[in-house]
């Protein structure tokens, strides 16, 4: 279901002649980049856990690390952030894709 936005009109000089295209577009474009962009801090989240621990999420909590590690802060708030950014992951490339859906 469209929504309807209104924006400043000096946007639309913008899109013309920076962006090169539509409101519409530019602002698919726009909003697509963001997620991308989202997409990769999350990636780099998740690869920064995965070198600092050695394994990959699925074997960190197979190996119960927070448990061997008597549950520290540190450790506790690793599983939170990558858990975090792995479902983060997920939830923006579906929403890259229902973007690519709708245009």
């Amino acid at each position: 279901m469209p929504i309807v936005v209104n924006l400043p009109s000096e946007f639309k000089t913008i899109y013309t002649n920076i962006l090169k295209t539509t409101p519409r577009e530019g602002t698919i474009k726009l909003i697509t980049n963001e997620l991308k962009r989202q997409s990769l801090e999350y990636m780099l989240i998740e690869k920064k856990l995965a070198k600092k621990y050695g394994m990959s999420f699925d074997e960190f909590k197979r190996n119960e690390i927070v448990k061997k590690e008597n549950y520290s802060f540190e450790v506790e708030e690793d599983y939170c952030d990558w858990e975090l950014a792995i479902d983060g992951i997920a939830t923006v490339k579906k929403e890259i894709q229902n973007i690519a859906k709708c245009t």
